[in-house]
């Protein structure tokens, strides 16, 4: 039987402490305790500020495009055979995902504690983008750290960052991916504290992070719920999002963990299958562990060394997932699943042929969960997918893995 939480649950998690049950918390060298302190403190100050919550609505409204529509896939939910299918289009937002929302409202905050630096971490390259635009835009100073193996395969994205005047640093430690680029973040971070801000890209990390991460993402279901309202005059039967770090799903899920016929699905990154190296499914294969900040699922063998990852989406194969994640798992509120490389890519083709929207290989693992589920629903039901981000970075990659002519 599904645990639903009480609305004070619901409301005062993470505690004062930025725990999510035995989730969570701020485990981090002595030298950021301090900035991330000031950092909690000045991310309080703000929620309850007028001129900053105006200022932030502004930028999202004029410069990142909000609203997105909620976007009804006629072909895809008539192809599909059962309920209705939205679509809410974080993809249309300037620099193409949701990681936008998440950097303008960071980069307000840095902004006010006088920070003239910002640093990043990326591994779709999204969230590395969307920082060196909002760098950009406020004149700051701004360097990416992103895996050797992401900038191969997001070259694209890597050469956005740098039109934008951002420094790409290619990390060429380890397994050279998104857990990587984080580290080396760290160490820039406790290196240069006093001058920059470190805009963590998801809903991961050391406390304020994961709180703060999903109160900026929460506008993608407050949108989603006010749209489906006008759109159905209901709410929908199911929500389905893609999880790496998490940000863009509990973006999605926040505002309707109240409504108790509301299902949700996470999609983890299934790779080539549920073996070791071979995926980045962390609640399949996963334990409970501390990583770059906090305690959460990770992919960690028996003696705690961070496991291999894989997944054809350079933004879902990180070893360890949000902390709010794995306490709304424990309390059965969301269910976790996975899609396969394989089962991604054709949800990638199947989409843009039948709707031409090209997703994010990231969004496709959604979609794939979507083709999987809908056969099994009424055609009076009502699902909302999360379209993360679009696919302009991924179009290389998957030519040349579906054998399409020129690629």
């Amino acid at each position: 039987m599904v645990k639903l939480m009480s609305s004070i649950a619901v409301e005062t998690l993470p505690d004062a402490l930025g725990h999510f049950g035995p989730y969570g918390g701020r485990y981090v060298p002595e030298t950021l305790m301090h900035p991330l302190q000031e950092l909690e403190q000045e991310y309080l100050r703000c929620r309850n500020d007028p001129h900053f919550q105006r200022e932030l609505d502004y930028y999202l409204r004029e410069f990142c495009g909000r609203p997105t529509p909620l976007y009804l896939a006629e072909r895809l939910t008539r192809e599909l055979g059962g309920p209705k299918v939205y679509l809410k289009r974080e993809d249309l937002l300037h620099t193409g995902a949701h990681k936008i929302n998440n950097a303008i409202g960071q980069i307000l905050l840095a902004r006010r504690m006088g920070k003239t630096r910002i640093i990043a971490e990326t591994g779709a390259g999204q969230h590395g983008v969307a920082t060196a635009t909002v760098a950009a835009m406020f004149g700051l100073k701004c360097a990416i750290y992103m895996g050797a193996v992401d900038c191969e395969r997001q070259a694209l994205n890597v050469f956005r960052m740098k039109m934008l005047g951002a420094e790409v640093v290619s990390v060429q430690a380890g397994q050279q991916t998104l857990k990587e680029a984080i580290n080396e973040a760290m160490r820039d971070w406790v290196t240069n504290v006093r001058s920059t801000h470190y805009i963590l890209g998801t809903a991961y990390g050391a406390h304020p992070y994961p709180l703060m991460v999903r109160n900026f993402q929460r506008i993608i279901g407050d949108e989603a719920r006010r749209q489906i309202l006008e759109q159905e005059e209901r709410l929908p039967d199911l929500l389905i999002a893609c999880v790496g770090g998490g940000s863009n799903a509990i973006g999605l899920f926040y505002p309707f963990l109240e409504d108790q016929s509301v299902r949700m699905i996470g999609v983890e990154a299934g790779g080539e299958g549920i073996a070791a190296g071979k995926h980045a499914a962390r609640f399949q294969g996963g334990s409970l562990g501390v990583l770059q900040g906090t305690r959460s699922y990770l992919l960690q063998d028996e003696f705690g060394q961070i496991q291999l990852t894989h997944s054809v989406s350079a933004g879902l194969d990180y070893a360890a997932v949000g902390p709010e994640h794995a306490w709304l798992r424990d309390q059965g509120r969301v269910e976790y699943t996975f899609a396969t490389d394989q089962q991604a890519l054709e949800a990638f083709m199947k989409l843009a042929r039948l709707e031409g929207i090209i997703p994010a290989l990231e969004s496709a693992h959604a979609i794939a969960e979507v083709v999987q589920r809908a056969p099994q629903m009424a055609k009076d039901q009502v699902i909302i997918v999360n379209l993360s981000g679009r696919g302009d970075k991924d179009v290389a990659q998957v030519a040349a893995k579906v054998g399409l002519q020129g690629a």
